[in-house]
């Protein structure tokens, strides 16, 4: 029975039997919490994974006690380390009495240190013949069962320490996002990008359109915001020269959590000098599908139900190209705000509360209706301007900007520009959000006097993309819940 679900009395009464142990072990001077070290001379997996080299040596491993079995003068059990997994044989007569005595004792979830020759058992296990073992620290808390883990996922996300303990499937979606955020730096460290650090409190919100969190910085008595985007102290970077910068960062919004939100996540923004958002495609491209082969070993993998092909290749189309796939809305061919807000309306799009413009109307189009369709990997480009403050006007169309998000499974991944660097449009689009901001919209960004003071001195002509670490980490290893790839996610507290 898991201890989540074992009655209080029965629990209360293993917490009383373990603590008794201790007490036990500290009245006759062994207590284990006083153990300061253990030379441990390998690992598990070193001796499970080349067993002809390892057979007879003596080794000294530690770990946490899985599971145990007793056969009368002899006691079976299995250590878990850091690395993998190994039996242990423990014989009466090949321990000291008092070693014996207190292994009896012993409990599941005790962590352990043991020295030893390897040896298989008559089941061709390979194993440990334990000649010494001592415990280096006491578990008061029995764990989940073994065959059930942790059941309540909600206890799983609060106890972490727990659910990787018992589940090598959550250890495994960890060890995923490590690689992940490994592979990233390579491969931008190896184009020539320099990684920096840049504040998370800012006097100004800015960088993003979303509500942030709010504090108060004593010595100064002034408000604070966390950041809800890097983006705008790196674009003060490529001013000063440093052409290929790039954060891994923490990012920080007050806003709703679900399977695919978390209030702090995790995001890498880059920006190049000299490139356009044409370049952040092939780059998003070619860092996703390298990253799925190198750390997966295939381009396929299987995420919300669906199978999804990382190869090469993306599809590239416009917003106004998708709509009018899914919906056969002919967006390009309208002219008048007013007819762009007939056309979504009689699509069944809800335009109540939206801005009523030609912009907003292709943007809601597919919004509402155009990216749950979208499965494979799908660059969307050419945005709204409405919608996007801080991207270049497109050349060809002054209603659409140089900009892309790529979805994949009906999930946004990540979010680049061909950047604005004209400093008097930049002022102009931060003032209609002030605008909107005092209009109530506390998404809205800020004037960041600053930022157009920097684009004043000129900023080459540069592509930037985001990409949020998570999302791709869900995909990586088919998790549905951000939670799962999130160590510590947001939760409530307990009453």
């Amino acid at each position: 029975m898991n201890e989540e679900m074992r009655p209080e009395q029965e629990l209360s009464e293993i917490l009383q039997i373990r603590r008794d142990k201790l007490r036990a072990l500290q009245e006759d001077g062994r207590d284990p919490f006083r153990q300061t070290k253990f030379n441990r001379t390998n690992w598990t997996s070193e001796v499970t994974g080349d067993y002809e080299a390892m057979e007879g040596k003596t080794v000294s491993v530690a770990g946490r006690m899985m599971s145990k079995r007793g056969m009368g003068k002899a006691i079976f059990c299995h250590i878990k380390d850091d690395r993998g997994q190994i039996q242990l044989y423990i014989r009466s007569d090949a321990v000291t009495e008092q070693e014996f005595a207190d292994f009896r004792k012993y409990d599941i979830g005790d962590i352990i240190g043991v020295t030893g020759y390897v040896f298989k058992t008559k089941t061709e296990e390979i194993s440990i013949h334990v000649e010494q073992v001592v415990l280096l620290s006491k578990s008061l808390r029995p764990l989940p069962e073994k065959f059930h883990g942790m059941t309540n996922v909600e206890l799983k996300y609060r106890q972490r320490y727990v659910d990787l303990i018992m589940s090598d499937e959550g250890r495994r979606n960890f060890e995923v996002r490590s690689k992940f955020i490994s592979y990233v730096r390579r491969f931008l460290d190896g184009r020539g990008y320099m990684e920096v650090e840049t504040p998370v409190l800012n006097t100004i919100s800015g960088g993003a359109t979303a509500r942030p969190f709010i504090t108060h910085h004593n010595t100064l008595d002034i408000d604070m915001f966390l950041r809800i985007a890097t983006e705008l102290n790196l674009k003060r970077l490529i001013v000063g020269g440093i052409e290929r910068v790039y954060e891994i960062g923490r990012i920080f919004r007050n806003e709703g959590m679900d399977t695919k939100h978390n209030p702090e996540f995790t995001t890498v923004e880059l920006y190049e000098a000299y490139a356009d958002f044409n370049d952040m495609m092939d780059l998003f491209e070619a860092l996703l599908s390298g990253a799925a082969q190198e750390i997966l070993g295939t381009y396929d993998v299987e995420w919300q139900g669906e199978q999804i092909s990382l190869a090469p290749g993306f599809r590239r189309m416009s917003m106004a190209e998708a709509v009018k796939e899914t919906l056969g809305l002919d967006f390009m061919s309208i002219s008048s705000d007013e007819e762009a807000v007939k056309a979504a309306v009689s699509a069944g799009v809800d335009m109540k509360g939206v801005e009523p413009t030609w912009g907003r109307a292709l943007y809601e189009c597919f919004d509402q209706k155009v990216e749950e369709t979208l499965i494979q990997p799908t660059f969307i480009t050419m945005h709204p301007v409405e919608v996007s403050p801080l991207a270049k006007r497109s050349p060809g169309d002054a209603r659409l900007t140089e900009r892309f998000e790529l979805f994949i499974c009906r999930s946004e991944m990540g979010n680049a520009f061909s950047e604005l660097n004209d400093p008097i449009d930049q002022k102009q689009r931060f003032q209609k959000q002030v605008e909107l901001r005092a209009k109530g919209d506390d998404e809205a960004g800020m004037m960041d006097e600053d930022f157009i003071n920097a684009l004043e001195y000129g900023m080459p002509p540069t592509g930037g993309l985001g990409i949020g670490i998570d999302r791709c980490v869900m995909l990586l290893t088919g998790c549905n819940s951000i939670r799962d790839v999130i160590l510590f996610p947001t939760m409530k507290p307990l009453d």
